[in-house]
């Protein structure tokens, strides 16, 4: 029964957590949201999932928002094996949260990122284009946008199949977005397996973007 009541709490915790909600960055309170279908994970204080969104980052990083599925976090809740298909992340750098970002300064720090992705390749069969890189190398693809607060790419890498194993793909994207005087790093993951998968992150990434302009325009 206590087990039954346990996870009946964290599945209510869940639902409430899906919800907008506000996060000190620095001097700053940045209101923070999931896109729908997603719930920030961060809250359950789970080692486990704390880790995992750890690893999506660089340590100097500080994690803001780890967002599972709504079926992974039930499966999390009744303690099955995580899908992981779709996930995303929300950083700020530890080194500059405290700072008050310009647009002249966060200007040079989008360009900064944008040559560190790399140059994008021209349009065509992005699987083709992968099959041809490195297993394991994360490569630019496209531009998702470019404002004068928000920049994006998209990217992708494949994992090395083999014998009677194909190759699997992933699709991810980066955006910078600059919120309140904050620069914030944004990133979706998604398995590849198909068009709408690449056409599910694209509209992803823009959506949640304008959502979190939206929400710290007030």
């Amino acid at each position: 029964m206590r087990e039954v009541f346990a996870i009946g709490t964290l599945a209510f915790a869940l639902t409430v957590n899906a919800a907008p909600f506000a996060i000190q960055v620095g001097e700053a309170r940045i209101g923070l949201d999931a896109p729908p279908g997603f719930a920030d994970s961060t809250f359950t204080g789970s080692p486990r999932l704390q880790e995992i969104g750890e690893s999506l980052t660089s340590a100097s990083n500080r994690v803001l928002l780890f967002a599972l599925s709504d079926s992974d976090l039930r499966r999390f809740t009744l303690g099955d094996p995580l899908e992981l298909r779709r996930y995303m992340i929300a950083v700020t750098s530890r080194a500059t949260e405290r700072e008050r970002m310009s647009e002249t300064a966060f200007k040079a720090l989008a360009g900064d990122v944008l040559r560190e992705l790399g140059d994008l390749p021209p349009k065509g069969d992005y699987q083709k284009y992968l099959e041809s890189r490195p297993a394991g190398t994360v490569s630019a693809l496209a531009e998702i946008r470019s404002d004068p607060d928000a920049v994006s790419v998209l990217q992708g890498s494949r994992s090395k199949g083999g014998f009677f194993e194909r190759s699997k793909y992933l699709l991810s994207s980066t955006s910078v977005v600059l919120l309140r005087g904050k620069a914030l790093t944004l990133s979706v993951f998604t398995q590849y397996d198909d068009p709408a998968d690449l056409e599910w992150i694209r509209v992803t990434t823009a959506r949640w973007i304008d959502e979190l302009k939206r929400l710290n325009s007030r």
